[in-house]
Formats: structure tokens, C-alpha cells, sequence
């Protein structure tokens, strides 16, 4: 059972509304099944809506921001445990080493960019933890193609791939990453033992 899920997500609240109604969904099964939630920090978009409907469930939230988006009132003042770090790298660094899982969210540049780190290390044996994308109305089906594009051309191998849990449904996604078992780090062995 993970204790606290790394969560990703945008700091808007994109163009469709069941983006938010989907993360105040895990924020609130996150409490309902007793694990806490480690993310960004922020007030605003998806990040302060699940940061919100988690808090309101009883689940720990430890928000995790840098001082310049601190200092630009973006934080949530409202979480009891706000950590605030000099620089991305050591947000991200703090971010990994609190979560027992992680999930990304809908979300831009950022959201993408920290779960494909989270996912390399993995790649990497850095960590052995889960890493899974909720896949709300279909919004990450491009960048699950392009996965499966780089398996194709020869540059993810098929057992890294198999490294993404991806589900539609909140409930499932949760379930998944809690009973998912981290195949061995292959990045390194022989093209014919992957």
C-alpha cells in the first residue's frame, strides 16, 4: 500500500471541466483510502484542487514549492505541511523522495516533463516506485502514441514501456499503482534481453 502519492498536475484547470472534476475525485479517495498526498504546492488549477478535496478527506497533504513561485502568492498557505526549496531540482528531488508512487494529472510542459524524470529514473533503478498517468477523457492518448512510437523505432525497449501504469477511471489508476510490481531495471542489458 503506498503511504503518499506524488501527484502532478496543471496549474490551470485546462479547457475541460471534468479535468477538475477528476483530480477533486483523487484528492478525495486519496483520504478515503488512507494515503497522503505529495505535490507542488500550489493554490491554483488542478494542483489546488486535488491539494483541496485531499485536506477536506483527511489525507495528508505536503505541498512542496520553490521561494519563487512562493514569493508570487501562488502557494497554499492553506496546507499545514508547505515545504519551500530554492530551486525546481530540489523540488523535484524532495518531491521523489516523500512519495512512495506517483501520478500525473492533465497539466503542461512541467506535469510532462516531471513524470517522464520520475519514469527515467525508474528506467534507471534510481527508484522502484510506480509511476501512472490518469488518462482523463483521452488527454494523454498522444503521448501514450509517442511511447509506443519510441518502443517502435528502437529507443524505449518493451519491458521500460510496461514501466507506465495508464487508466481512465481514478478508482482503477489508484488500485493499479498500489498493486503494481516494478519490473527490473533493463536499460543497460543486451538488445536480445529485452
Amino acid at each position: 500500500m503506498l503511504k503518499r502519492l506524488c501527484v502532478f498536475c496543471g496549474s490551470s484547470e485546462g479547457l475541460n471541466p471534468v479535468y477538475k472534476e477528476k483530480a477533486i475525485e483523487i484528492g478525495e479517495m486519496l483520504g478515503r483510502k488512507g494515503m497522503g498526498l505529495v505535490y507542488g504546492g500550489g493554490s491554483i488549477g488542478l494542483m489546488g484542487a486535488i491539494a483541496e478535496a485531499a485536506q477536506r478527506s483527511g489525507a495528508e497533504v505536503v505541498g512542496i514549492i520553490t521561494k519563487d513561485l512562493f514569493d508570487v502568492e501562488v502557494a497554499n498557505k492553506a496546507i499545514p505541511r508547505l515545504c519551500v526549496v530554492a530551486s525546481m531540482h530540489e523540488r523535484k528531488s524532495l518531491m521523489a523522495d516523500l512519495s512512495d508512487g506517483f501520478l500525473a494529472l492533465p497539466g503542461g510542459f512541467g506535469t510532462m516533463e516531471e513524470f517522464c524524470e520520475v519514469v527515467t529514473w525508474c528506467q534507471l533503478g534510481i527508484h522502484r516506485k510506480p509511476c501512472g498517468l490518469l488518462n482523463t477523457d483521452h488527454f494523454f492518448d498522444p503521448l501514450l502514441g509517442m511511447f509506443d512510437h519510441a518502443v517502435k523505432e528502437g529507443f524505449i525497449s518493451h519491458i521500460d514501456r510496461q514501466l507506465i501504469v495508464d487508466d481512465t477511471d481514478p478508482e482503477c489508476i489508484l488500485d493499479r499503482l498500489n498493486t503494481f510490481e516494478v519490473p527490473p531495471p533493463s536499460k543497460w542489458l543486451a538488445p536480445a534481453q529485452v
